[in-house]
């Protein structure tokens, strides 16, 4: 049966965004994974890495030297000082904090450091006196969730991080665009990716319509008003923005407020070429922060349960299509040496932020290990 029309089309701003919208529902995301595609030198499935390669070589844009730098949550267990310490001694330039929502504020109080401007002065020292840069706050939670105890607390947690993004005078806050209800009466929040039978069209609809747009039209004003202009949605399962298509339709209703965290872990296993999601993203301006993070798929486990089956702990992993790994142990150092080539093409302005949620490389040692590749990868193209 066919699918109906889709229920929320926004209104194009310019040609050439109508040209991108255009173009992500052809080609960018019909891309599947082939069952039996050439393995990475590491034994892992991998993208087209020999023609990403030859681009990177091939590119005459200028070559930034792009911070690299670690997403704080997988040090919660240590103190700021400690924390700090580990970062150091990695020789990594930037940090993203978490300030509330799912990641926590293990390192960042926020409400001390919104009460007392000195304690905040005092906070950010801590980072400038190591030669770290805190280039972004997080707050990835779900404002828009039906519970309303839930949603008051995750957009109390982001309009906090932007007043402390205003005195900190950081530019970026990352975060999830939430997920809705499915109706008024429901209680839980409900994603839906697919638009028939023609009940989930006109709840997908309603959701759009009656509460995704205006809360991020009312809060993307709230940070506007205080002086921020880029909030980074990371494209995510279970929440409104997932694939570059839902992002840019936020876009367009919202504004230009609107752009990415490109988590490109959570676009492989969709089918994505990263470098591609790179360069159209890029074109439009719409990339604030990027996560470094790899994902394995196992071919084997595609073909017989699809890419919908993820594994979170090592004693899954058996049974598992596809599972987050360090950067270079998903995907081929190449593959990553063309992903980095790609930001530095399109002007990119943020960091690499490495967010390590692999099951067998846990916690401290895959940020070591990713932050390995990525710095190696970075040297060659800078011809360091």
């Amino acid at each position: 049966m066919s699918e109906s029309q889709p229920p929320f089309s926004p209104k194009p701003v310019s040609l050439d965004r109508r040209r991108f919208l255009a173009a992500s529902g052809t080609g960018l995301l019909a891309a599947s994974l082939a069952a039996g595609a050439p393995a990475s030198a590491h034994g892992h499935s991998s993208s087209s890495a020999g023609s990403h390669s030859r681009q990177a070589a091939q590119s005459k844009s200028p070559k930034r030297k792009i911070p690299i730098g670690v997403f704080d949550p997988v040090y919660e267990n240590l103190s700021l000082d400690a924390m700090l310490d580990k970062v150091s001694a990695l020789g990594l330039e930037a940090i993203e904090i978490g300030t509330g929502g799912y990641p926590g504020d293990h390192h960042c109080p926020v409400e001390e450091l919104l009460a007392d401007p000195a304690k905040a002065k005092a906070w950010q020292k801590k980072f400038e006196d190591r030669g770290i840069h805190v280039a972004t706050l997080s707050c990835h939670g779900n404002p828009l969730h039906p519970d309303a105890a839930h949603a008051a607390k995750d957009d109390k947690a982001f309009r906090n991080t932007v007043l402390l993004a205003e005195r900190l005078d950081i530019k970026v806050i990352v975060g999830f665009a939430g997920c809705p209800a499915g109706t008024p009466n429901d209680t839980q929040p409900n994603w839906i990716t697919y638009r028939w039978p023609n009940e989930f069209r006109d709840m997908l609809a309603w959701q759009w319509k009656e509460k995704v747009i205006p809360y991020w039209k009312n809060t993307a004003k709230f940070a506007r008003d205080h002086g921020i202009h880029r909030i980074a949605f990371e494209m995510h399962p279970n929440f409104v923005v997932y694939n570059p298509r839902t992002l840019l339709q936020l876009r367009e209703a919202v504004g230009e407020e609107i752009g990415a965290n490109c988590d490109l872990s959570h676009l492989f296993w969709q089918g994505c070429d990263p470098v591609e999601v790179i360069h159209f993203l890029g074109k439009q301006g719409a990339i604030y922060h990027a996560h470094m993070k790899d994902t394995v798929l196992f071919p084997e486990k595609v073909a017989k349960y699809g890419v919908l089956n993820f594994a979170f702990t090592k004693d899954e992993v058996e049974d598992a299509s596809d599972i987050f790994r360090a950067v270079g142990y998903g995907h081929s150092a190449a593959t990553w040496k063309a992903i980095l080539q790609a930001y530095m093409d399109i002007g990119y302005e943020g960091i690499l932020s490495i967010e390590n949620e692999d099951p067998i490389l846990t916690g401290e040692v895959g940020v070591e290990r990713a932050a390995y590749v990525l710095k190696n990868v970075r040297n060659e193209l800078l011809g360091a």
